[in-house]
């Protein structure tokens, strides 16, 4: 099988494309290496894929690898990408990512997440492709208090820029779906952490000031939670998905809709961890790895944000079997130790 990994220089596009290379699936991957943080970071991703030259594409460890820098909002080199490649199924990770970054910079959300998104779902439909599995968020649960998180509540009330453009995405996914026979599955992922980690998330951030003796900003005064999964397990569940490309769902009533399926090829998914564990206990077992006790600045919520997080994966695990099993100190474990070893 060939397949398009949009955002392979990203964190969690990364390890899928590891993870679909070793098992010998041909894999092409863009990214278009912004600035919004370390590029370093994603080149080193790269690297590990065995590109160095980016210009040239090719990997020195992987042959059935390639890799083209395309920014995924550019409408003409989408559509030659397409064209060109004939892929049998598209894995669509590439976004504009941060819920506060979203409150500073709000038209790039749109130019990426919903100019890129609607590129994705052109070349889809025009080329043929009738597998697709995009990344949605966790975030799009917005107001809702309810937990654990549900794919059958509502998610109507987003609270950030980001969110609504990940809300947006699962609707002009539903549209494909139903008009082109696009069999399309969305992902909400929940609070990712691990190695190669991106540094505008509560593990890098952390680590950075406890190292370097600054002061850590706790949002909420440290009266949240987080459902954080380990890489290694939202790849697991993603490869599981991919492998099983959405069904309509033959029960689907339209007098009493379904959310998360639908009379379309169209499925929403969350994967998480399916437990949700306070911030301040993050907090210790990350001091315990680094072996250094953290500065605390306690702060009120910030805009944008939620209290808590906690998925319900009952889909995944009724279906696929799926079943995320690193504990967070293992993978607290693993992450400081590539911290230490790429950064120190």
């Amino acid at each position: 099988m060939k397949y398009l990994v949009t955002g392979s220089a990203g964190f969690i596009g990364f390890f899928l494309t590891k993870r679909v290379l070793e098992r010998g699936d041909e894999v092409v991957g863009i990214d278009n290496l912004n600035e919004y943080y370390d590029v370093n970071l994603k080149l080193g991703r790269l690297k590990e894929l065995g590109v160095e030259d980016i210009k040239g594409g090719k990997s020195s460890k992987y042959s059935n690898f390639r890799f083209k820098k395309i920014d995924i909002s550019d409408d003409k080199s989408m559509q030659e990408l397409f064209e060109k490649e004939k892929f049998d199924g598209v894995c669509h990770l590439a976004a504009q990512a941060g819920v506060r970054y979203s409150l500073e910079n709000p038209h790039v959300y749109v130019q990426s997440n919903i100019v890129g998104f609607l590129n994705i779902l052109e070349g889809c439909r025009h080329s043929g492709v009738k597998n697709l599995v995009f990344a949605s968020s966790s975030s799009i649960y917005g107001l809702n208090k309810s937990q654990p998180f549900r794919t059958t509540d509502s998610t109507n009330h987003p609270v950030s820029l980001y969110a609504a453009t990940k809300k947006s995405n699962e609707m002009m996914a539903h549209t494909y779906a139903h008009l082109y026979g696009i069999r399309t599955s969305g992902v909400r992922f929940f609070t990712v952490y691990g190695p190669w980690g991106r540094p505008d998330m509560a593990p890098m951030l952390f680590s950075d000031a406890i190292l370097n003796d600054r002061a850590i900003k706790v949002f909420n005064h440290g009266k949240m939670s987080r459902d954080f999964t380990y890489v290694g397990d939202i790849v697991d569940g993603l490869i599981k998905i991919i492998d099983n490309p959405a069904k309509s769902d033959k029960s689907w009533d339209a007098y009493h809709p379904n959310v998360s399926t639908s009379s379309a090829p169209y499925r929403i998914y969350n994967i998480g961890n399916n437990r949700h564990i306070s911030l301040m206990r993050f907090i210790e077992i990350l001091e315990d790895e680094l072996g250094k006790k953290a500065k605390k600045e306690m702060l009120p919520m910030q805009d944008g944000d939620v209290e808590s997080t906690y998925a319900d994966v009952t889909d995944l695990i009724q279906e696929f079997d799926y079943r995320p099993s690193t504990e967070l100190k293992d993978g607290i474990k693993a992450f400081v130790k590539w911290y230490k070893e790429f950064y120190l």
